[in-house]
């Protein structure tokens, strides 16, 4: 049996009611972005395949938030308000997950570089291959 390169990585909201899991490689590259939202909430990405993320408590506490093009489908915790992750735009088939709102980042070598969310249209591209699977 191969050992998986992807350890469970539990988060969750500020009040608790909506927590998450992911799935992550010991090193692995985020994302902090200067456009309209993310310069305003200070998320920082780790976006993720499908199969690698999963709700485990308060789906059902989660509103949604669209604006522009409206594929993005921003999710925050109804009650406290903070988002802990998203469908984004450049991966809808995949999840950005907020390193911030991870319960722990200290078994992670978290790589974080800048992506100009100001000029999408001409850097999207560059993000796609997140929400692919790879081993």
């Amino acid at each position: 049996m191969t050992e998986s390169p992807f350890t469970w990585h539990a988060g969750g909201c500020h009040c608790g009611g909506v927590r998450f899991e992911v799935a992550l490689p010991r090193q692995v590259e985020a994302q902090t972005c200067n456009c309209s939202m993310c310069g305003k909430t200070g998320f920082v990405h780790l976006i993720v395949p499908e199969s690698r993320f999963r709700v485990v408590k308060g789906m059902e506490r989660l509103a949604e938030y669209t604006f522009n093009t409206r594929v993005a489908k921003h999710l925050f915790c109804a009650e406290c308000g903070v988002k802990g992750f998203y469908r984004p735009r450049s991966n809808p088939d995949g999840w950005s997950v907020n390193a911030r709102c991870l319960d722990s980042t200290d078994s992670l070598d978290l790589k974080i570089t800048a992506f100009d969310g100001k000029n999408w249209e001409a850097n999207a591209a560059s993000l796609a291959h997140f929400s692919r699977e790879h081993a």
